[in-house]
């Protein structure tokens, strides 16, 4: 019960409120104002742009592990030793077809719903590789292009 007088209390507060506003409101004579000019927007500073030596620093970061400042030979190559690992599913240190592929085979048995080892056009269409969206060009000043 006191919910619903509390609510009625609260919507009379505001309805008040309301009305207290509208009758506020200046109702003199209205002059006519001249119109108003459209303001010039201010040019937005343009973001820095990460250059080719940041991008090639942050590059070199992510190979020199231990931070000497030197990239060596095993630094470089681990990336590829291990995806070599994944690849090497039994771990005797050698690729065999099977292994270099699993990815590929599994991919082909995952599309081929009707499991009749070949692939009908609908089923060939689901191995398509989601491509990223390239970068759209950047925008160039008609007085420039």
């Amino acid at each position: 019960m006191w919910r619903y007088l509390a609510g009625a209390a609260g919507g009379l507060l505001l309805a008040g409120g309301g009305v207290m506003l509208w009758q506020g409101q200046d109702k003199g004579p209205q002059l006519a104002s001249a119109p108003l000019q459209a303001a010039e927007p201010a040019p937005l500073a343009e973001p820095p742009a990460a250059t080719e030596k940041t991008r090639e620093e942050k590059r070199f970061g992510r190979y020199d592990k231990d931070k000497d400042g030197k990239v060596s030979r095993e630094e470089f190559l681990a990336s590829r030793r291990k995806a070599y690992a994944k690849l090497d599913s039994n771990g005797d240190g050698r690729l065999s077809f099977e292994e270099w592929s699993a990815k590929t085979s599994d991919r082909f048995a995952k599309a081929d719903a009707d499991k009749s080892a070949t692939l009908t056009a609908e089923e060939f269409a689901t191995t398509r590789i989601a491509r990223k969206t390239t970068r759209p060009a950047p925008c160039v000043p008609e007085s420039e292009g």
